[in-house]
């Protein structure tokens, strides 16, 4: 199931490039949409997950296949969309930037 929603968000994500979006707070993020939230990393939940803080809230964030390009305590803005399913929100994350302002972009398409 959860391939075929990073099928669904990828080829959402090429349908709709993201611009110099505006930063949502986290309580605000809606489900099937695209969004740019930043916050900090709070911890580390898998290879290919962790979940992201700021004053409003926390959401999990997923760049799988690919690692966590950051650390908890990390300050960064996250790009991407909002799984749409059922359960906890999910951000399946397009593009990172980091606190120096380097940017990480995931495919989420595996080989």
């Amino acid at each position: 199931m959860k391939t075929f929603f990073v099928t669904l968000s990828v080829l959402l994500c090429l349908a709709a490039p993201l611009s110099a979006a505006e930063i949502t707070p986290l309580s605000e993020v809606k489900r099937g949409t695209m969004v740019t939230v930043e916050g900090t990393v709070e911890r580390i939940l898998d290879k290919d997950e962790f979940r992201l803080a700021d004053d409003t809230g926390t959401i999990r964030v997923y760049v799988g296949p690919n690692w966590v390009p950051a650390q908890p305590g990390d300050s960064i803005t996250v790009s991407g969309f909002v799984d749409d399913g059922i359960g906890p929100l999910e951000l399946y994350a397009r593009v990172m930037t980091l606190a120096d302002g380097s940017k990480v972009e995931f495919s989420h398409l595996y080989n």
